[in-house]
This record gives C-alpha cells, sequence and structure tokens, in this order.
C-alpha cells in the first residue's frame, strides 16, 4: 500500500525554546534518544515538554527487524560513563518521569542488563521523585539478565511484542513472539510491585483477530499498559505499510483493552511506545482508566 498518508496522521510541525534546550544537553552529555534514531513523528511535542527517551548501549542493533529504522551495524564499545551522564541529563530537564531503552545488544553476556541497572541507580541517587521506565530487550530469554534489571527497581519494565506472531518470520525474524510474553511474566512473577507494559503496531498486515488475541496473551502474563500505535515504514527498503488503520478502529481496540483489565490503554495512530507515558503513572501508581 505505502502511498500518501491520510490526514489523521499529518503532524503540525513545533519548534521553541525548550527543543533547543534538550538537544543542547543531550549534545552536553554525548547521549542518544530514540527519538532521533527512530525518527519518531512526535519527537518535536515531547522536547517541548522537556521529556526525551534515551537510548544507551550505541545506536547499533545487533537484530534486523525489517520495521525499524535504528542503524543495523557493529555494536559500539559500551560507553561506562553512560549511566551517570543519563542521570545528569534526567536532573537538568528536571523530568518526573525518565524513560531508558537501548539498542539489542546480543553480543554481550547479559544483553546489556548491567548497564540498564547501573542507569537506573544513578538516576536515583539524584532525583528521588523521579518515576523510572525501562523499554528493554528480550535479553535472549536469560532469566539472571532480567532479573538485574528488576532488582534495580524502576517503576516500570516495557517490552514490546511489536505485531502478531504470525508476521515475525517477516517482520522481527530474530526474535520470538512467547519469549516476549515469557520476559513479562517473569518481570511480574520477580516483583509484583513494579508495572509491566506492552505495546504493538497496526498496519503490518494484521487481522482484527490477530490484535484481539495478542491483548489476551498479554493479559494472560498479567501485563498492566498497553500502547498501540499505526507504523509508518521509515523508508521504501522497510516492510510496507500495509494499511493505515482509522483512529475510530484504535478506539474501539483501546476499549477491548479496558474490557480486559489493562490498567492502561494508549490506542491511537501517532500512539508510541514511550509517548505521554507519563499519563499511565498519574500520582505514581494511581493509574488512571482512560
Amino acid at each position: 500500500m505505502q502511498g500518501r498518508k491520510p490526514d489523521w496522521l499529518k503532524v503540525k510541525i513545533r519548534g521553541g525554546e525548550f527543543s533547543g534546550e534538550v538537544k543542547d544537553i543531550l549534545k552536553k552529555y554525548s547521549l542518544n534518544t530514540v527519538c532521533r534514531e527512530a525518527n519518531c513523528p512526535n519527537r518535536m511535542e515531547c522536547f517541548n515538554k522537556r521529556t526525551a527517551t534515551f537510548m544507551i548501549l550505541g545506536k547499533n542493533c545487533t537484530r534486523n527487524c525489517t520495521f525499524c529504522n535504528v542503524t543495523k551495524a557493529k555494536p559500539e564499545e559500551v560507553d561506562e560513563k553512560e549511566p551517570f551522564n543519563v542521570a545528569q541529563a534526567v536532573d537538568k530537564l528536571e523530568l518526573k518521569h525518565a524513560v531508558i531503552t537501548s539498542v539489542t545488544r546480543d553480543d554481550l553476556e547479559d544483553g546489556g542488563a548491567s548497564h540498564f541497572a547501573r542507569v537506573i541507580q544513578e538516576i536515583k541517587k539524584l532525583r528521588k521523585n523521579v518515576t523510572i521506565e525501562v523499554l528493554i530487550p528480550d535479553f535472549k530469554g536469560d532469566k539472571m539478565s532480567l532479573k538485574k534489571v528488576v532488582d534495580a527497581k524502576p517503576d516500570v519494565i516495557n517490552h514490546n511484542v511489536e505485531t502478531a506472531p504470525g508476521l515475525y518470520k517477516e517482520v522481527r525474524p530474530m526474535a520470538v513472539y512467547q519469549r516476549s510474553l515469557e520476559l513479562l511474566n517473569r518481570a511480574k512473577a520477580m516483583d509484583s510491585s513494579i508495572l509491566t507494559k506492552s505495546g504493538f503496531m497496526l498496519g503490518l498486515g494484521e487481522k482484527k483477530e490477530d490484535i484481539i488475541q495478542i491483548l489476551k496473551d498479554l493479559r494472560k502474563v498479567n501485563c498492566d499498559i498497553v500502547t498501540i500505535g499505526q507504523y509508518l515504514a521509515p523508508s521504501l527498503k522497510h516492510h510496507p505499510v500495509v494499511e493505515y488503520v482509522h483512529p475510530s478502529i484504535f478506539e474501539e481496540y483501546r476499549k477491548i483493552g479496558l474490557k480486559l483489565g489493562f490498567k492502561f490503554v494508549s490506542s491511537s495512530p501517532l500512539v508510541r511506545s514511550s509517548y505521554h507515558a507519563e499519563e499511565a503513572l498519574k500520582n505514581k501508581y494511581n493509574i488512571k482508566m482512560e
């Protein structure tokens, strides 16, 4: 399909003083954001709200997902100063909710889990009241790697299933749907006080019954929060957009998700994993049912 985007996907260009300030702080501490690396359509809005999703462990990913704009190349050396630098940026930006993600680092023994833990610990040293969300890779299903992240006690552990299992072969060939569900299940079993979160995209070729099954599967592993957004192909070399899904359909899935028992469902075309992430944590764990 690809082709021309419908009106509901057109994003108003915003600029402003705070977006420049965010960029300056990121540059000062040599930090990457998924906002830029993944070419997120909401990045200017978030920058103007003084928020950003930090991407640790370099810019190069060891996986070959066909939907993603992040660079697939030889992994970079792990920057040992990065946890401290991320904490400094969170402090300088006066964030109330910090989101930390990474490329997948299958080359590292623990997949980068200890690095995630150090980032969480450094942020907590500087800002006691900030809530911390980590969007983690699957660590190849390794329990001890996941435990390192859980033991650092972030407020939210997010891991995206991304799409229906029937599309994994062409969209996420190095990932395993059941392994992703198992990670969410284990995280909740290890520490039930940590909120778990997942997300997926529409428009890759899935059917309605696929979406309902994903939602049911996530609830079976006690996932608390789910995000649903429209897939937008970063280039002609990526997986094509099969369908631009109307906002009314997203609203339908939001209502289905709430009926299934999710504590918070964010579902609309421009939703991304960390877009308005703080809204799901109003008054910390007093989550609004919207």
